[in-house]
């Protein structure tokens, strides 16, 4: 049994969208052994989307398709696999009358917009949408599948967990794909794959994947056999070391906020290069109060030392781009987290050159100085992260998570 997703939508072409609705369904159908062949992005367009489904339909077992159910005319899902199938769409009334509770219990009135979500394909199973207005769709011909599923996120998941798994479930054999998900941080792709390309490249039975982005690189493995993917991940987990920081899937934020609570640290951050992101990565993490004691932005070298309290000495001698005022700000930042809510605390920092500008005589654009201070002492690490000002601060970003991850727990830090 094969499988593809089409996601549908013009915004998913633009730089600003990304579709993770493919990655939550491909994760999903892994677990049952079905996998995904093909992943296609259309736009809204009705006779491009009808000759996409038509071409799934016709190499695939399974179709879903996101997006495009909603109450404008650019929701064009409906038609376009109307088109595809040769289906007419039929109005449910019983579905006009929830759409019309629903914003009822709003206190509005529905818009008659809104109706062109209550048509079903003829023959079609209507998939509930309690946390929206736009009804799934599930049509069998056969042995063959489509599935029509709303975009957001927040409908889309419940949508597939509650309502398509049991169905696949009594579809498919249970043989269930075995998969490894590793996390590294510290080296770049084509380092990665010299080191482990010869470790995975016999494998023929195990699929790998390996998806780079700056500072983070992630390895997929996946096979119909536990032992062999097992022993894969052991092999590689062994030759890059204390790179792995994550085994099943969770982001370096997330690792540091486990690492916080376990260890009972409130966390306090001082930022120049960054801006902000570092503070706005760790808050990302639901429940991040529990830890993280707050932030400063001391993006000028007033702001370093009224705020933060860094010595004028330190930021007139070593200029504000320096190990010294690094860790300054470090330590400033962690007396901060002490004076709010006590010990155990720790404080880091970032300041850095972030491009494509600025620099020094010994410190060129791409420079950044992390600090660390702790009960133990302060320590800085200085970072070339190149050129480009979006990766440079991404990258100081996963470097101050990575320097707390390694003193937290003891592993050697470069």
């Amino acid at each position: 049994m094969r499988a593809e997703v089409i996601a549908v939508g013009s915004e998913l072409l633009t730089p600003s969208k990304l579709d993770t609705n493919s990655l939550y369904i491909a994760r999903e159908l892994g677990q049952l052994g079905i996998p995904l062949v093909r992943k296609s992005v259309v736009g809204d367009d009705r006779e491009l989307l009808c000759e996409e489904i038509r071409r799934a339909q016709a190499c695939s077992d399974l179709v879903f398709l996101s997006g495009g159910l909603g109450p404008t005319l650019d929701d064009l899902t409906r038609d376009a696999a109307s088109d595809a199938t040769g289906r007419p769409l039929l109005m449910d009334e019983s579905i006009v009358r929830e759409i019309e509770a629903r914003f009822r219990s709003f206190g509005r009135p529905m818009a008659e917009v809104n109706k062109r979500q209550a048509y079903l394909l003829k023959g079609a199973v209507k998939l509930d949408n309690p946390r929206g207005t736009a009804p799934g769709q599930w049509l069998q011909d056969g042995a063959r599948v489509l599935v029509l599923l709303p975009g957001p996120p927040r409908e889309l998941k419940p949508m597939f967990a509650e309502q398509c798994l049991p169905r696949l479930r009594a579809m498919t054999p249970s043989r269930p794909l075995h998969s490894w998900h590793g996390r590294v941080t510290g080296i770049g792709e084509s380092d990665l794959e010299q080191r482990i390309g010869p470790l995975y490249s016999p494998c023929s039975t195990i699929a790998t994947t390996i998806l780079s982005s700056p500072g983070d690189v992630q390895i997929h493995l996946q096979g119909q056999h536990g032992g062999a993917v097992e022993r894969l991940a052991g092999q590689i987990s062994a030759e890059l070391g204390d790179a792995v920081y994550s085994t099943d899937g969770r982001s370096l934020p997330e690792i540091v906020a486990d690492l916080l609570r376990r260890t009972g640290l409130h966390l306090a951050v001082a930022e120049s290069c960054t801006g902000g992101l570092l503070s706005g990565r760790l808050t990302d993490i639901p429940g991040s109060s529990e830890f993280f004691a707050g932030g400063i932005v001391s993006y000028s070298n007033g702001a370093k030392a009224a705020w933060l309290g860094v010595a004028r000495d330190t930021l007139e001698r070593f200029r504000a781009v320096s190990g010294q005022t690094a860790r300054e700000m470090a330590e400033r930042a962690r007396a901060r987290a002490v004076e709010a809510l006590g010990e155990p605390a720790v404080g880091l920092s970032t300041t850095g050159y972030a491009g494509p500008s600025g620099g020094s005589s010994g410190d060129r654009p791409g420079t950044v100085y992390i600090g660390l201070a702790d009960s133990a002492g302060s320590l800085v690490r200085r970072r070339q992260f190149g050129r480009g000002r979006k990766r440079v601060r991404t990258l100081t970003v996963l470097g101050a998570l990575d320097l707390f991850r390694r003193r937290a727990l003891g592993l050697k830090i470069p």
